[in-house]
């Protein structure tokens, strides 16, 4: 599958959506202006379908669709993965949903996300900083090997930066 057969198919997914899914999107906070309203097990399973391909994701991460983006998280290979993408990537956050979903499905499975923390945590930016609270939580829960003291190292930075009374980053740190 190559990305105009995955636009197409995303497109036919969105005309036989539930009606009203997309405008739902909004009334949960995530960004639908780009949206084709596409439910996530409808994308999950798509990507499932492509298969990890990490060109395909670069690729896809490109496109001005939500949904694109949401399978480029979905089919990247974390081995892949480099800091400098992860760092593009992380700036080219806008919605919560994104957000969580490439921190959940592909950052906190490549080799840099304790130092991505670190950094991101740190930023003004409201959806990078989002972006370190959430790889924090889900290497807790992913990396099944890491030791607690790990976590515990994350304390002060948690306390230094959970002040922040932006929305996206507020919900983050709940």
């Amino acid at each position: 599958m190559n990305v105009n057969d995955i636009l197409k198919k995303l497109e036919e997914l969105g005309k036989n959506a539930k009606p009203g899914y997309r405008e739902g999107m909004a009334r949960f906070g995530i960004v639908s202006s780009s949206a084709l309203g596409v439910s996530l097990p409808e994308i999950r399973k798509l990507a499932k379908e492509i298969g990890k391909n990490h060109e395909l994701a670069l690729s896809l991460w490109q496109m001005k669709i939500h949904e694109a983006k949401m399978i480029a998280t979905l089919i990247d290979e974390p081995k892949l993965v480099t800091e400098n993408q992860m760092d593009t990537w992380v700036n080219d956050f806008y919605s919560w949903d994104i957000c969580d979903q490439c921190c959940s499905n592909l950052f906190d499975k490549t080799q840099f996300y304790k130092r991505k923390i670190e950094q991101w945590i740190k930023s003004e930016k409201e959806f990078v900083r989002r972006a370190g609270f959430v790889l924090m939580a889900t290497s807790a829960v992913h990396d099944k090997k890491a030791p607690d003291e790990q976590f515990l190292e994350y304390l002060p930075l948690i306390k230094q930066y959970s002040y922040d009374k932006r929305n996206f980053v507020k919900k983050a740190v709940n």
